[in-house]
């Protein structure tokens, strides 16, 4: 019965995940025309084309899925998630350009979460947030792979929730989910200081100090050194890598993001056990 049900769940996500797919797509861009319409006004300027007067609605429900070279709007049988993809071998069955691999691994890592998740909290009442911090992470995390931010409209609401389910002792205490919270963004936001002020340059984003935040409020103060940890070393790997193996140039900004979404959530469904494995490392 548990295993039809987390597969149930993680089909669910396979479905989430092709919404997810939009999200980061899109998202980007409507807050690229909110920040382009906002600076007009406050700098008392008229739009400079006739599309900025009267825009086309854009937002996550308009216009219907399309291809992004020839703008055909895709079939029902086109948006099936994952097995669109591999029907239609990677291209788009009108124009024959390449769709982005992004679009089936976001689908699958929805699921497998998700499946992960159901598994992890099966009968437990954290089912339902888990899923949505969860799914979360995945769309900041690949937003902020291609385009360095992370939308606060995500985060802030992350860290809300947090703290409203600390409050009725669904995850931590509130005293650990506010502390979590007030350490997580003055951590980072003491470190991108003090490295501002040796280098005169910007090593993080303000976007990351509300990440941590967010997840210092849904894993508790303690948890935070493990997910600092997590993210420094994937990210110190995954840096390494790109510069050693595929010339990446090692001025270049590398999104710090995903690693600390990687570390939270790891931390968040397994925090036992790597506080038991962090405390068998220091008694040996």
């Amino acid at each position: 019965m548990q295993l039809f049900y987390c597969i149930l769940i993680g089909f669910f996500g396979l479905l989430v995940g092709s919404f997810l797919n939009v999200v980061i797509v899109r998202l980007p861009k409507m807050l690229q025309k909110n920040w382009e319409q906002e600076c007009h006004e406050f700098l008392g300027q008229k739009p400079e084309t006739q599309a900025a007067t009267s825009p086309s609605p854009y937002n996550l429900c308009f216009p219907r899925s399309h291809c992004c070279h020839c703008q055909r709007q895709l079939s029902w049988y086109e948006n099936i998630p994952l097995f669109s993809y591999i029907f239609l071998k990677g291209r788009c069955r009108s124009c024959k350009t390449t769709i982005s691999r992004i679009y089936p691994v976001v689908e699958l890592l929805a699921s497998l979460v998700s499946f992960v998740v159901a598994q992890h909290f099966f009968n437990s009442p954290l089912l339902i947030p888990a899923l949505i911090l969860s799914l979360s992470l995945i769309v900041l995390s690949f937003i902020d792979f291609e385009h360095q931010i992370l939308p606060d409209c995500i985060t802030l609401f992350l860290l809300w929730l947090g703290l409203g389910l600390s409050a009725v002792d669904l995850s931590v205490s509130p005293a650990d989910a506010i502390l979590g919270a007030i350490a997580g963004y003055l951590s980072l936001w003491s470190i991108y200081w003090l490295f501002k002020f040796f280098t005169h340059k910007e090593g993080l984003g303000y976007g990351d100090f509300k990440l941590l935040a967010l997840l210092g409020a849904w894993c508790g103060y303690s948890a935070l050194p493990f997910i600092l940890l997590i993210a420094s070393v994937t990210g110190s790997i995954v840096g390494l890598t790109l510069i050693l193996c595929f010339n990446r140039d090692r001025r270049a900004p590398l999104a710090f993001g995903p690693y600390i979404a990687l570390g939270g959530w790891l931390t968040f469904m397994w925090s036992q056990p790597i506080l038991s494995f962090y405390h068998h490392l220091v008694l040996w």
